[in-house]
């Protein structure tokens, strides 16, 4: 329970004015956000998040940080989340919390006593909008980096180019988090679609050096694993004279200059297994 008069003094006055202060609380709101978002739900959340504080006032005082205010904290972090999924920004966030100060201000900054509690009051306020703020940056974070990822699912396609033969058009820097991608892309894709014969084209690619060409060498090695070979197309010249300048050698694995070339071997070579397949059930 609440145990000093400034605290009760400001429990009484959130309880008797509730009706007044939640309307022009959520009315402060709604202008800064623009009518951006609904009048049920902005009442809904406000209406929740000033009961939860009213709870935690007569539980735990003024401490914002205590058990009390557990459910302040929960509310506040779904609010955040919410608002930083719809596309606020996070000062929009923020105020919508620290608008219930400018709501506050007029009934109980008019005497010494209240100018006290009111102080007191804010202070708590402004903690609890960082904690919007924290939850808003942590929940864009966590968007970005799942936007990422889908950008890099979309940028590292697999795609079947014939019966037994998929290719893999790479476009842009190849890094270890997008060899990962690959790999896991172009195995899976073997299986699926039961292929022997893999192309790796990096005509758009834009340079290949060591790091590059290991990465290479690693989707290559994953994929014959898989019992599938594999060849490299896109090999311009400029890229065939760095090659051969840093000494990066390919061992054993085909490569070509055109993806179309690289396709018809691959075309060649299914041909001559199936061949070989027929003579071999005869």
């Amino acid at each position: 329970m609440a145990t000093d008069s400034n605290t009760k003094l400001l429990v009484e006055t959130l309880t008797a004015q509730r009706d007044t202060f939640l309307v022009q609380w959520s009315r402060t709101v709604g202008e800064a956000l623009q009518g951006r978002l609904s009048i049920a739900e902005l009442n809904r959340e406000l209406g929740e998040l000033y009961e939860a504080v009213l709870q935690g006032l007569v539980a735990g005082g003024l401490s914002g940080r205590g058990d009390a205010f557990g459910e302040v904290r929960s509310l506040l972090i779904e609010l955040s989340r919410n608002r930083a999924r719809q596309g606020f920004t996070p000062t929009e966030t923020a105020r919508s919390v620290l608008a219930l100060k400018e709501v506050l201000e007029p009934t109980l900054a008019d005497d010494h006593e209240g100018a006290r509690v009111y102080l007191q009051f804010a202070r708590l306020l402004d903690d609890l909008s960082l904690l919007t703020t924290e939850a808003y940056v942590r929940t864009r974070e966590e968007i970005i980096s799942s936007q990422a990822e889908q950008l890099l699912e979309l940028s590292t396609p697999v795609v079947k180019l014939w019966d037994g033969v998929v290719g893999v058009p790479l476009v842009g820097t190849l890094d270890s988090a997008r060899t990962q991608v690959v790999m896991e892309k172009l195995l899976q894709t073997l299986v699926d679609s039961n292929s022997t014969h893999a192309i790796i084209d990096i005509t758009g690619v834009p340079t290949v050096d060591t790091q590059v060409a290991q990465h290479l060498l690693k989707t290559v090695v994953a994929a014959r694993m898989m019992g599938a070979q594999c060849t490299i197309s896109g090999i311009r010249p400029q890229i065939a004279q760095t090659i051969v300048a840093l000494g990066i050698e390919f061992g054993d694995i085909p490569t070509n200059a055109s993806l179309s070339e690289a396709l018809r071997q691959a075309l060649n070579e299914v041909a001559r297994e199936a061949d070989d397949d027929v003579r071999g059930l005869l």
